[in-house]
């Protein structure tokens, strides 16, 4: 049967991707955001622009959000590590405002279920530095809490306010830890961009022989999930019975340098790396445990980092090359 549903930040790369997804089963989706997408129309059956920092249950925007089946509450003031590093105060004061209001909208209209996409921001700094043995990061390792300052105390903060609704109001809450997702439709400039966005501009922007600027020292190591794989284990997150905050990601590491290689490679071009060891480049080691995914969902990600990079790069050449 086909259900009435909000996604926040529609305008956004997973948003844009989740309401196509929603929309290819059947169901009637209303977007959200502050903005359109900047690459063309939505395929929401609404789309509403809003700023969530003020509450909608106070709004004629509430017409909306009446009779909505499910939430899928994506919207956030954030981006790369560069962003987020130098932009605490707002993120925190602006995120906070969204996840609040959108809580309280679901209690006040009696919206039976929200899903949070949270972030591996949240997990303890002391898990990932250089020098201690990897740690492939469990939905476990939450605590004892030392979150990426800013950013990921903020997502772990909006955890718990999620759980203690679903304890006093009986909200049904889901609460994905995105690790690192990338893709078409992905902000790739202007400072928000994350680094296979980033990486994927300036590879197809640059000459063979050009040199390719990398942040940090090229050793640090992250794991990447394909949007597509990403918005599939959000639905099937959002049809289950599991209401523990979840990783959403893949087990793969690999390092920025093998990130710039894979990049030059797909473009064929040959470039020289040139480290800016004094920018910011977040831990030194994150890579996703996502066993429990696996045996709650049956989901795991399908899209290899190539065939995804593959993807990403055609799209982002295609917009640079405008």
């Amino acid at each position: 049967m086909s259900k009435r549903i909000i996604v926040t930040g529609a305008g956004g790369m997973i948003g844009s991707h989740l309401v196509k997804y929603l929309k290819k089963k059947g169901d009637y989706v209303i977007g959200v955001d502050v903005k359109h997408p900047e690459w063309g129309d939505s395929q929401a059956d609404e789309f509403i622009i809003y700023d969530l920092r003020f509450p909608v249950y106070r709004d004629e925007a509430v017409r909306h959000f009446e009779g909505v089946d499910e939430v899928y509450h994506l919207a956030a003031d954030m981006g790369g590590i560069g962003y987020i590093e130098t932009h605490k105060a707002d993120i925190v004061f602006n995120n906070t405002l969204i996840n609040l209001h959108m809580l309280a909208t679901c209690n006040q209209l009696q919206i039976p279920k929200l899903l949070f996409t949270s972030s591996a921001c949240i997990y303890p700094a002391y898990l990932q530095k250089a020098g201690i043995p990897h740690v492939k990061l469990k939905e476990t390792h939450a605590y004892p809490a030392q979150a990426e300052d800013g950013y990921g105390w903020e997502k772990l903060m909006m955890e718990r306010n999620c759980r203690q609704f679903m304890e006093d109001y009986e909200l049904l809450v889901y609460i994905a830890r995105l690790h690192n997702i990338y893709g078409e439709y992905g902000t790739y400039e202007g400072g928000r961009e994350k680094s296979p966005a980033a990486l994927c501009r300036k590879v197809a922007l640059a000459k063979d022989r050009d040199s390719l600027e990398i942040w940090g020292d090229g050793t640090q190591v992250r794991s990447y999930c394909h949007v597509s794989d990403c918005v599939r284990g959000l639905y099937m997150l959002m049809q289950s019975s599991h209401h523990m905050p979840l990783n959403i990601g893949t087990d793969h590491p690999v390092s920025i340098d093998e990130l710039a290689d894979t990049v030059m490679t797909i473009a064929s071009k040959e470039l020289k790396k040139s480290y800016v060891e004094a920018a910011p480049m977040g831990v030194q080691y994150r890579n996703a445990d996502i066993q429990e995914a696996k045996d709650v969902l049956g989901w795991y990600p399908e899209i290899s980092l190539c065939a995804g990079l593959e993807r990403t790069y055609k799209w982002i050449k295609s917009q640079v090359s405008q």
